[in-house]
């Protein structure tokens, strides 16, 4: 693992030279010899003759979004076996759970502009306080040229870091993302300014495999650059230094028809466990490294597919030898297989999940050191384009180890189901 210095002020005189760039861009003359503007977010000019009609909102924003209900205890062997990270209703006194309550607003504002942002009605503030309304996705995309290869993306929105990471969770086979990958972004969203390319057929190749039911990522671009805060989603900064990431992707499409995707990502910068997530007595330092690479290759399900990601790197982990928060290593990553079954317009997609982590979760209390071994066989039933069921049966054993309890190993079985509504 290389360690990179990052200095916050160079990655802002960077912004700089990206919006002295889209000024550029946008500084460009009609056919009458003026300068052409942006319009404003709630409308957008068509000529007609001599005039102009504005368009009303609704002609350039859409509104769509999911929600999930979950029931977790079925055959459950052990009630203590939990985690907060994955679903808080989870194990012991879990009952039925609104995991999710989307709503998405988008559209293009403008040529060069679109627009989205995304709220969840069931964000749990504790495990005692359930369904606020929270932001997930707040960010403006701002095209550089017509065909929009060349994009500059900025607000709250996902790290480019991980393959199952971007996956909405609406288009996800299993019901959490993997700890080993997830452990990097709580939430896998932070608050920064991202580039991102992509050509305009491999933009609708990217929309094609998720259209098709492939599980696509979605498009975050074949080369994606940026920076972000790195304390992660509706979190202040707490430091002076921004976290950098660099993602490349590529869908390859081979002359059968079969997609494979495989992909590297990286990010480096400094994180700052907040005080009031240190128990009493617990040693912390002021930042530490938080620094990752990861490797995937998506092989999507025609029908048989495969998808598989690892990453290494180091970062805040729990010491209760020492009883503080020191930098240690980290590893750990999953294999999944798929199936994609077809019967009429229903889609029933089997498959079989292993995955493994050894390493800490910076954002949870003293930075607590997990070492996971979990397996997941389930399937996926879209019954129609509005409602799709999910059931499987896991199989963990998770420890961890934190300030309260420095050694906390648990192992059971149990079975999940959702419903997920499409609207």
């Amino acid at each position: 693992m290389i360690v990179m210095n990052w200095n916050g002020k160079a990655a802002l005189a960077g912004a700089a030279l990206s919006l002295i760039a889209l000024s550029n861009a946008f500084a460009q003359t009609d056919t009458t010899g003026t300068t052409a503007t942006i319009a404003t977010p709630t409308t957008t000019a068509v000529k007609q003759g001599d005039h102009e009609k504005k368009k009303a909102w609704y002609e350039i924003l859409s509104i769509r979004g999911y929600a999930q209900i979950r029931y977790n205890r079925l055959l459950e062997t052990n009630p203590d076996l939990k985690c907060d990270q994955c679903d808080r209703s989870l194990g012991e006194n879990g009952g039925l759970f609104i995991r999710r309550a989307r709503l998405v607003i988008s559209g293009n504002v403008h040529d060069r502009v679109f627009i989205y942002i995304q709220p969840d009605l069931a964000s749990s503030a504790s495990s005692t306080s359930l369904n606020f309304l929270q932001l997930r996705d707040a960010y403006f995309d701002v095209a550089l040229d017509a065909g929009k290869a060349y994009r500059v993306r900025i607000g709250q929105s996902k790290i480019p870091y991980g393959f199952e990471n971007l996956q909405s969770s609406s288009n996800r086979l299993t019901l959490d993302r993997n700890d080993a990958l997830n452990s990097a972004i709580a939430n896998e969203r932070d608050l920064g300014m991202f580039f991102y390319y992509a050509p305009a057929a491999i933009r609708s190749r990217f929309e094609e495999l998720t259209n098709k039911g492939l599980k696509g990522s979605g498009d975050y671009g074949v080369l994606g650059l940026g920076f972000f805060n790195g304390q992660t989603a509706n979190k202040p900064e707490a430091n002076d230094n921004l976290h950098v990431v660099a993602r490349v992707s590529y869908p390859f499409k081979l002359k059968n028809g079969q997609f494979i995707e495989p992909g590297v990502q990286a990010y480096t910068g400094k994180y700052t466990v907040a005080p009031d997530q240190v128990s009493t007595g617990v040693q912390a330092n002021e930042s530490y490294t938080d620094q990752r690479v990861a490797a995937t290759l998506v092989v999507y399900p025609q029908p048989l597919g495969f998808q598989a990601e690892y990453n290494i790197g180091k970062g805040p982990e729990y010491n209760p030898e020492t009883n503080s928060i020191t930098e240690q290593t980290l590893q750990g990553g999953y294999a999944q297989a798929m199936y994609l079954f077809r019967a009429g317009n229903q889609t029933i997609m089997p498959f079989l999940k292993m995955q493994y982590y050894d390493g800490g979760k910076k954002h949870e209390r003293d930075a607590a050191g997990y070492l996971v071994y979990e397996t997941e066989i389930g399937a996926e039933w879209l019954v129609i384009k509005n409602l799709e069921l999910t059931a499987l049966y896991a199989i963990g054993d998770r420890t961890v180890r934190n300030a309260a309890n420095p050694m906390n190993q648990q192992h059971g079985n149990r079975l999940r189901l959702q419903a997920q509504f499409n609207f």
